[in-house]
């Protein structure tokens, strides 16, 4: 009996565990038309060419290539939308100070990575892309406030082209399950476990994130994940078993590329062109 009784509550575990990270499983055919396209990371981004990540002249590149683009989308001090990826102006414009503490019109002040290319506004991509290629839009931020999914979802009414949202935050993926169903979403992913943990709380959100243990509360119509971590079971599960749409970011190699690309739906790749894309 307690053998018998110990399988019991082992089964109910893993029943409860599929059902924990379980997918949407109604826009396959949406997903399968947008996942024809490979994307690239933060535009077809080409520093010695002049032109960075993030850019105008990147998306620009991307779209006229025929490519997807995938770009970061965060909110300034006075409520605006930038897109850049770094929380802090360091890395790409060599100024120590935070997105969110900056307004719209002082961002516009700083180079990227030492070019005629400024931080462009969510707009101004939206405008330049115009439907000519599909996006996949990453909303930055780890907080629970979601005034920032507000904004983005206000600056997209009325855009022509086809998009999906993603982020690592799963708060913001189901203010969009439960405020704008109708637009695909993807819980973005990795074994975040890999970076600096700091404290318990930090420890026990990193995991739930790796292993997709919010499915159920934000319903992704696709898992967008490091690619070094494919081997990861809630992935595989996802993919596997409930044959939820995929992709991998970020690819930086053609024999990379070769290799994974019949292990997902589309692939996140910069510093090179896909062959089959060429």
């Amino acid at each position: 009996m307690p053998y018998i009784i110990g399988v019991a509550v082992l089964a109910a575990l893993f029943l409860l565990y599929l059902f924990l990270i379980s997918p949407n499983f109604g826009r396959r055919p949406q997903m399968k038309e947008l996942f024809k396209f490979n994307y690239a990371h933060r535009g077809l981004h080409k520093l010695e060419a002049g032109v960075p990540e993030n850019s105008l002249a990147a998306f620009a590149a991307a779209a006229d290539g025929g490519f997807g683009m995938e770009l970061d989308v965060q909110i300034t001090k006075d409520g605006g939308l930038v897109v850049f990826h770094d929380y802090n102006l360091s890395r790409i414009c060599g100024v120590d100070g935070e997105i969110k503490d900056m307004i719209v019109s002082e961002l516009k002040l700083f180079p990227l990575s030492g070019t005629s290319e400024c931080i462009p506004s969510f707009d101004e991509v939206l405008s330049l892309v115009n439907g000519k290629a599909p996006l996949v839009v990453e909303i930055k931020g780890e907080s629970m406030d979601t005034t920032v999914c507000q904004k983005v979802y206000a600056a997209l009414q009325g855009y022509c082209g086809d998009y999906v949202i993603e982020s690592f935050n799963p708060v913001y993926l189901h203010w969009w399950r439960k405020n704008a169903p109708h637009v695909l979403r993807g819980q973005l992913s990795a074994n975040l476990l890999k970076e600096d943990v700091n404290g318990f709380s930090d420890w026990v959100k990193k995991w739930v994130i790796k292993n997709l243990l919010t499915n159920f509360y934000i319903k992704p119509d696709f898992i967008a994940y490091d690619w070094r971590d494919e081997k990861g079971l809630s992935f595989r599960l996802c993919r596997d078993l409930f044959k939820a749409p995929s992709a991998f970011w970020t690819v930086g190699n053609e024999e990379t590329f070769q290799k994974l690309k019949y292990k997902c739906d589309t692939v996140i790749f910069e510093g090179f062109l896909p062959s089959s894309e060429v």
